[in-house]
């Protein structure tokens, strides 16, 4: 297997004009319900968008990409006495394999969360689909042309014949 080299991934995803269905800056927020939801809508957007991963990026200022730095560390968070990655893991139906990827870019700690896009069905997180209407989280639920939509996507696309869009982890190995 072949590993991701976060600064060259961090470098592609700064090439997108901004924050879409599929990607998600932030600086420091780090409560488990906002990363929880958020996971749930960017797995849910990048199936939409013919993505295969979502990304959650700590340490960009949205809006102008500016790389700041965080002070989130996933290895440290915790929701109760659960580690956070358990606990998220945990709180989605169905569960995925999500990797947190902590590194440093112009010596400044960032943090990048690889989603995997939605493949059976849309990603809940505690009993509640999300999805990204351009860069805002709603329940999907409110836009049943979406959960449509996204259904249709799911159906028409099994996992092996599903052809993913543009991996942007391919130019960095």
């Amino acid at each position: 297997m072949q590993t991701v080299q976060p600064e060259r991934l961090l470098a592609n995803l700064l090439k997108i004009p901004g924050e879409c269905e599929w990607i998600e800056f932030k600086e420091n927020n780090d409560s488990p319900e906002m990363i929880g939801e958020t996971v749930s809508a960017l797995s849910n957007g990048a199936r939409l968008k013919g993505e295969p991963y979502g990304y959650l990026v700590w340490g960009i200022r949205d809006g102008t990409h500016d790389v700041d730095g965080t002070t989130f560390r996933p290895e440290n968070a915790r929701k109760g006495n659960e580690a956070l990655e358990h606990w998220l893991v945990r709180s989605l139906t169905p569960r995925m394999d999500l990797r947190f990827m902590p590194f440093n870019s112009a010596g400044l700690p960032m943090v990048i969360l690889e989603i995997p896009a939605a493949l059976h069905m849309p990603v809940q997180f505690a009993g509640q689909e999300y999805i990204r209407i351009g860069s805002v989280k709603k329940p999907l639920k409110e836009y049943p042309e979406k959960e449509r939509e996204l259904w249709q996507t799911i159906n028409i696309k099994s996992f092996e014949k599903a052809s993913p869009g543009l991996d942007l982890r391919r130019t960095m190995f």
